[in-house]
């Protein structure tokens, strides 16, 4: 069984809580879908609206998460045997421990960390970059409504698909566990500029982010001590 995960938070910190979940099941040739807005408590900001355009009023009278039919399927087949494929898969799996104390017990396919294997040519490697710039919205049969839960893991579904043209499924789950080398910084005032250049012109700048960036993505982190140690 292959599960395709997204979620939408209130923000991006330790105490924000997620309001919206989504699964694509894929069981042998059936896929069903489970998707909930959820209220687990926290006010949602205006930022966060302005990305997934879900309000307070929408989730005013929701369920909890722990009581929502998306995680009520997710916690009944947490267990070996099944994988478990998200963009970024770390960053759901964090905020699923931190809203319900969630540990996911099967095996995992990270579509973010392997597109930066298999793609490394890539200009981008977020989920709606991928999808435009592979094609994948070719296979489209209904809108996609971006940053919409059910909608991404969707997406996520057909990025895996295209990945399994590249390497087999126990190739992406072994590089969902391996640190990915990269070589230009996608970010900050030196987007574009390679890390092993900016770590000869500026290394304080980099050893400034090892140590005060605390969510620092771990790839970049990997990459910049690996160009500081030469």
């Amino acid at each position: 069984m292959l599960i395709f995960l997204d979620v939408e938070t209130t923000g991006l910190d330790v105490s924000d809580k997620i309001v919206s979940i989504g699964l694509v099941v894929v069981d042998e040739e059936i896929s069903t879908e489970y998707s909930a807005l959820v209220n687990e408590g926290k006010k949602i900001p205006p930022k966060a609206s302005s990305i997934h355009h879900i309000t307070n009023e929408m989730i005013k009278d929701k369920s909890l998460l722990r009581e929502s039919e998306p995680y009520i399927f997710l916690e009944s087949f947490n267990q070996t045997g099944v994988c478990l494929v998200g963009h970024n898969i770390n960053f759901d799996l964090k905020k699923l421990y931190d809203s319900v104390g969630f540990e996911w017990q099967g095996e995992m396919v990270d579509t973010l960390r392997v597109s930066k294997h298999l793609l490394p040519e890539s200009e981008e490697f977020s989920l709606q970059f991928l999808r435009y710039d592979l094609k994948l919205y070719r296979d489209e049969k209904e809108p996609i409504v971006i940053h919409d839960a059910l909608s991404d893991a969707k997406v996520v579904k057909s990025l895996y698909e295209y990945l399994l043209t590249l390497a087999s499924d126990e190739e992406l789950q072994r590089l969902s566990f391996v640190n990915v080398l990269m070589q230009k910084f996608e970010f900050g005032k030196y987007a574009g500029r390679y890390i092993e250049e900016i770590s000869m012109l500026d290394s304080s700048y980099l050893q400034w982010m090892l140590n005060n960036i605390m969510d620092l993505d771990e790839d970049l982190r990997y990459s910049i001590k690996h160009y500081l140690q030469g």
